[in-house]
């Protein structure tokens, strides 16, 4: 009788602390991070600015792996299929995680069913650019331009249904102005284009045109934020022409589906601790990204909106999937 009480007692002293045991035994090996994309993509540099962090805190190796290819769909089809032990992450961002999902009728993951979001690290914003042989210094007057001449006008983007052509949408119907899009294979040969003088506008994400609006090769009307950035204050807003415009995406750290609660909050503070480093943050800054050091619900909250928002701008845009 005693053996019996002394067994269920054990049972339930083992119930009650095998969550703080199980936190307290992780990680035991190397992590690997997947990176659904090539060397030098945001999702790419990020991971590995935290990844010396992670490892001076948790003790363990973090393997970053590269797995470009379909928008990122090979490599997070390649994490859905992981185990949810921790030992597996991954990097999402809003392209592969919602854009990619809305823009191609056969996707092999479903964002909000099979990934843990677990640390939303930084999220970045666009700007609106035209090439230095148009007439337009607002972004009024592009927009007056568009509506008074449709379809004159030319927006480059990366390609039909890319995160940039949806981000053109959406500014073109806020806006209620009429333009040609020309897609191309990347960003590079919009900016070549635009050069030339061959295409009159574009989105990109600041830090990419940056450069090229500081020598003169480009033409900054305004930058997609809700509010004027405080390093770059004398940089008007497109939302002061056209209210409520904003417009950028966002990267974080996520697992497959079912990653353990204890797992997921440890590495959300690991994570959120590693970007508040003076080195990161500074690092960061360069890049134009604003840190985030939210909970995982937020990252889960973020997601949900943007799949709601996108969502709106493609079927008033007509889109059809891929």
């Amino acid at each position: 009788m005693f053996q019996i009480i002394l067994t269920t007692v054990t049972s339930a002293l083992l119930m009650i602390s095998g969550g703080g045991a199980f936190a307290q035994a992780y990680p035991n090996k190397p992590i690997k991070i997947i990176v659904p994309a090539g060397p030098g993509d945001s999702c790419d540099i990020l991971t590995r600015l935290i990844a010396p962090k992670l490892t001076e805190r948790l003790g363990q190796a973090i393997v970053v792996d590269n797995r470009a290819g379909s928008a990122g769909q090979l490599g997070l089809t390649l994490l859905k299929q992981a185990p949810a032990d921790g030992y597996t992450l991954g990097c999402g961002q809003g392209g592969n995680m919602v854009i990619v999902p809305l823009a191609y009728a056969k996707v092999a993951y479903d964002s909000r069913k099979d990934f843990t979001p677990m640390a939303m690290m930084a999220s970045n914003f666009l700007a609106l650019v035209v090439s230095p042989k148009t007439p337009f210094k607002t972004v009024k007057e592009l927009i007056d331009y568009g509506k008074a001449n449709p379809g004159k006008l030319t927006f480059g983007t990366n390609g039909e249904g890319a995160f940039l052509h949806f981000a053109s949408e959406q500014f073109r119907m806020m806006s209620g102005f009429e333009y040609m899009h020309v897609p191309y294979k990347d960003m590079n040969a919009v900016f070549t284009q635009m050069l030339g003088g061959d295409i009159s506008a574009s989105m990109g994400s600041f830090i990419s045109v940056q450069p090229l609006a500081d020598s003169g090769k480009l033409r900054m009307l305004g930058i997609a934020r809700a509010t004027r950035s405080p390093d770059y204050p004398n940089v008007p807003t497109i939302s002061e022409t056209v209210p409520g415009f904003a417009s950028g995406g966002w990267f974080g750290i996520i697992g497959p589906a079912g990653v353990p609660r204890e797992i997921t909050m440890l590495l959300n503070k690991e994570v959120n601790w590693a970007l508040q480093q003076p080195d990161v943050r500074e690092r960061m800054k360069k890049l134009g990204l604003e840190i985030h050091t939210e909970p995982p619900e937020f990252f889960t909250d973020l997601m949900n909106k943007d799949f709601e928002n996108w969502g709106k701008v493609v079927k008033g845009m007509g889109f059809k999937p891929l």
